[in-house]
């Protein structure tokens, strides 16, 4: 029975071998990477710059965009060099630090949602209170209890898992997730590990938000209904994307879960890998695109912006 200061590395089983598509996989992934990092980039600096989306709702959206790139930066880097390797090897450390941003990833996305919820909840439904109840320092207070909870909740969870002996070193993934870890373990103490990951993986991280955020849906349906054409318009463009976004991160939490409790044989294995890593790609790229584009304002900052750049040096000459 091995101790966990003697397991310095895991192995990635699902890799396997690839031969040359290795290649075209990096080359893919390496596009994706940076269509990550430049769409949700260029939207952070629009909201930055441009004073008139200083308001609470765009702040969210800087906080979930900067959180995009957080999320795929904790994986996509990891995943390139993985799939160059020869051997698919993972240090602990690597390991567990992976599965931390993971999970601290996840743990954000929802909480900055559920918020986005509840902004669009106020706004709607008690436009009133809006100016007294989400003001900008209420927003940045609670953007970064968001961060902080949610990396206390993770490192407490680590904390249990770091410890426990293992007697395998082979994960049947394409990367370090929590459950594969603890299933390597061969100690009786492991099931605390598992409750804390049921209880607030589970229940606190995901239960919970997708609850609140359906109670949120339902008070905004029923002032839609009673209210103008107006109204529902706007509910329905500023809603749209974030019950888009619900859905997909629900989806892939959904899959993961599934995925990594049952077997997956009868899915095919391009597909399960696709599936494994969706959160990491699709979240963190459709989350820009659809607030880019549905988003009067932020479209409106994102044209001034590409019609400011071709006339600043035209500008430039005048002034001399």
């Amino acid at each position: 029975m091995e101790n966990t200061t003697e397991m310095v590395s895991f192995v990635l089983a699902m890799y396997g071998n690839m031969g040359l598509l290795k290649y075209l996989y990096f080359i893919v992934t390496m596009l994706f990477y940076i269509l990550v990092i430049f769409a949700n980039t260029i939207l952070v600096a629009i909201i930055y710059v441009d004073r008139n989306l200083h308001e609470p709702m765009y702040l969210f959206l800087c906080n979930l965009f900067v959180n995009e790139i957080y999320g795929s930066t904790s994986m996509l880097p990891c995943l390139m060099v993985q799939i160059l390797s020869e051997t698919h090897e993972i240090s602990a450390f690597h390991c567990f630090l992976q599965i931390f941003n993971i999970h601290t990833y996840v743990a954000i996305e929802f909480g900055t949602l559920t918020i986005m919820a509840y902004d669009r909840y106020i706004c709607i439904c008690k436009p009133l209170h809006y100016n007294v109840l989400i003001t900008k320092r209420i927003v940045q207070q609670v953007i970064l209890v968001i961060w902080v909870v949610s990396f206390i909740e993770v490192g407490v969870l680590l904390s249990f898992t770091i410890h426990l002996k293992r007697c395998g070193t082979v994960i049947n993934k394409v990367f370090c997730a929590h459950h594969l870890v603890v299933e390597l373990s061969c100690s009786s103490d492991r099931t605390v590990s598992l409750i804390h990951d049921l209880v607030f993986g589970l229940i606190f991280t995901v239960a919970a938000p997708v609850s609140y955020i359906s109670f949120t849906y339902v008070k905004i349906l029923a002032v839609c209904l009673k209210g103008s054409r107006e109204t529902r318009m706007k509910a329905f463009d500023t809603c749209t994307p974030h019950f888009i976004s619900l859905i997909s991160l629900v989806f892939a939490c959904f899959y993961s879960l599934i995925a990594q409790r049952f077997d997956m044989f009868s899915v095919p294995y391009p597909l399960c890998v696709f599936l494994s890593i969706y959160v990491v790609i699709i979240q963190p790229l459709q989350n820009p695109i659809m607030y880019g584009l549905k988003l009067s304002k932020i479209r409106h900052a994102c044209k001034t912006l590409l019609t400011l750049k071709p006339l600043q040096p035209y500008i430039f000459m005048e002034s001399i």
